[in-house]
This record gives C-alpha cells, sequence and structure tokens, in this order.
C-alpha cells in the first residue's frame, strides 16, 4: 500500500463531459496522480436516478472510460473503473441507508432542486448522497476535491461517518474536501452567468471533448458577448469574460497578454483566435480517443483489471464493516 493520501473523484455518465469539466477538474486530475492514490470512478449508477435508455448508457459509460484516458489519466498509475462494475458501491450503500436519519436527507438541497424539475422522483434520486458517501468510504479516501453543490453531499458523508463510528467504533478515514489548485470555472456559452453543464438541455450551451471541430467552431463562434468592442477582462462583462477566462486556461497567458494580443481588434477575432485554440488542444484527444473506442477489447480488458483493481481496496472496507454490524462474511 502507497503512503500516499487517497483521493476519489468521478462524473456522472449523463451528457457529455464538457470543456469545463477538463478545464476546472480532469486536467488538474492529471497533476494529483502524481501526488496521491487515485481512484477516478466512471459513476453509471448514480446516473440511473432519471430514466436512461439501456443501450445508450452502456455505450456512454464506455465513452466516458475512454474520454478519461484520452485526456490523459493514466491506468498504471491511477484506478480508473466503472462504479457499478464495483458491487461493494450498492452494498454499503444499503447498509448506510439503514441508519441515515430521513432529517439529514430532508436537508439536501439538490434533491430539492431537481425533485422540483422532474416528474420521476423516485428513493434512487432522494438517497443519492447516501451512495455518494459510500463512494467515499470504501475507499477511505482522505480527501475529496468537491464542487460548491456537492459541498453538503460531503458534510453528510462525514456525518455519517461520526454516527458509525459512534455506534460501531473506528471504521472509516474522514474525508476532508480537497483544497488546491482550483480549475477556472467556465460558464455556459449562450447564458455566461450560468456554470457550462455536461447536462445542458441546450448543445449550443457547452463545448464536448469529443465535438467534431466544426461544431467547436460554429458554437464558439456563435458564443454570446456583451456590448462594447475592446477585448478587455472585466467581471461585469460576463460573455467576454467567459471567453478569455477559456483562452486563458488553455494557453496558459494571462488577462493582460490576451488583451494585448487582441489589442485593437474586435470580439469575433477573440472568437475565431479561441476556437482555434480549443480545436487545437482537443486535437491530441480526439486522436486518442477514436483509437481507444475502435479497440474495444482493449478497454473492456482493462476496466475488467481496473474493477478488480477498486474491488480488493473496497472489498476490506467492506468486510471490516460486515463484521462490525454482525453480518456474516461476504462470499457465500
Amino acid at each position: 500500500m502507497t503512503d500516499k493520501k487517497t483521493i476519489l473523484s468521478g462524473s456522472t455518465v449523463t451528457g457529455n463531459l464538457t470543456l469545463g469539466n477538463y478545464i476546472g477538474a480532469i486536467n488538474n486530475w492529471k497533476k494529483l496522480q502524481e501526488e496521491y492514490n487515485c481512484f477516478y470512478m466512471v459513476a453509471d449508477l448514480h446516473a440511473l436516478t432519471v430514466f436512461q435508455d439501456p443501450k445508450e448508457l452502456r455505450e456512454r459509460g464506455m465513452s466516458f472510460f475512454a474520454q478519461y484516458l484520452a485526456l490523459g489519466l493514466d491506468p498504471e498509475k491511477n484506478t480508473i473503473f466503472m462504479q457499478s462494475q464495483v458491487s461493494e458501491h450498492a452494498e454499503l450503500a444499503w447498509v448506510l441507508n439503514c441508519f441515515t436519519p430521513m432529517g439529514h436527507l430532508n436537508r439536501m438541497t439538490q434533491f430539492k432542486d431537481k425533485s422540483s424539475n422532474t416528474k420521476n422522483i423516485n428513493a434512487g434520486l432522494y438517497s443519492y448522497p447516501v451512495l455518494m458517501a459510500a463512494d467515499i468510504l470504501l475507499y477511505k479516501a482522505d480527501v475529496i476535491p468537491v464542487g460548491e453543490d456537492q459541498k453538503q453531499h460531503l458534510e453528510l458523508c462525514r456525518d455519517l461517518v461520526d454516527m458509525f463510528h459512534h455506534r460501531y467504533g473506528e471504521t472509516f478515514v474522514m474525508p476532508e474536501p480537497y483544497i488546491g489548485s482550483v480549475g477556472a470555472r467556465i460558464m455556459s456559452l449562450q447564458d455566461p452567468t450560468k456554470k457550462m453543464s455536461k447536462s445542458d438541455d441546450n448543445p449550443k450551451n457547452y463545448v464536448s471533448i469529443i465535438d467534431d471541430p466544426k461544431k467547436i467552431q460554429k458554437k464558439i463562434k456563435g458564443a454570446v458577448t456583451d456590448s462594447g468592442e475592446v477585448i478587455k477582462y472585466d467581471e461585469e462583462k460576463p460573455g467576454i469574460a467567459n471567453l478569455m477566462t477559456i483562452y486563458s486556461a488553455l494557453s496558459g497567458m494571462s488577462y493582460e497578454q490576451i488583451e494585448k494580443e487582441f489589442e485593437g481588434k474586435m470580439y469575433g477575432h477573440l472568437k475565431v483566435g479561441l476556437a482555434d485554440l480549443v480545436c487545437d488542444t482537443l486535437k491530441p484527444v480526439h486522436e486518442k480517443y477514436d483509437d481507444l473506442m475502435k479497440n474495444q477489447d482493449y478497454l473492456n480488458d482493462l476496466l475488467k483489471k481496473s474493477a478488480l483493481k477498486a474491488k480488493e481496496r473496497a472489498g476490506k472496507t467492506l468486510a471490516e464493516v460486515y463484521e462490525k454490524i454482525g453480518l456474516l462474511p461476504r462470499g457465500f
């Protein structure tokens, strides 16, 4: 076992991984793989809280796995796995569900937000944070990168650790929020007051990691900007600020350098330059992704190896839980 601290993160297989996911999270994951014992999960079980076409769900899960690899996550340095292939996630979630107070779940604001926008209000959507806690606790993760919308879920996880330890004794590691270099917050191309989301119903709002160059060019050139003509970073002008943020994140240039680069030019010039930069950045990703998707046998073999590696760690934790709560040993 490595002396490095353990970190766990992942993404639900809804929609498509976006440029925002890459800049804000996955680009940082590549740095973390050098410093931590990393578990990166394709969270397909979490996707079941809304109806999924079985064929599309299976294909999207494989696509996300290939995208993780194409974006630079090394399967030799990380455990990159499909959540549903590690049954311990569902098993621990049930155990945790059985002593999670309903009052705690009633306070989850994300459930309130999501349930107000769907007719399919199911038990899985309600207990979603408990499955998330199981994901974290199975691997005894020390730190968890969380966005603003997930902080409450991590707080619930920490509460569950306290409750379990009070009843059964020390078992889990108390997870801490990851505090490190934060990736840029990328906003919607059509509504720059909202975060770019892979679950957005309007594909014009985001650039997908696997969009072809023509589609990328069209989306960026059609992005909303603000009144005026001078290319200058100004938070009061969220449209142009968002485009400059993306440009800065991908080029490494400061806002001042970008302003100098496009001095005397108009918004259209910035859009063309940004579109070219995004296409150039994603070109090697597209090439590797296409190669991976053509080699399904390789992906399936790698998924099996990764699942076994994840199960080895998760199984030890669950065996300890079963012993503590009085269940017979697993495996019969």
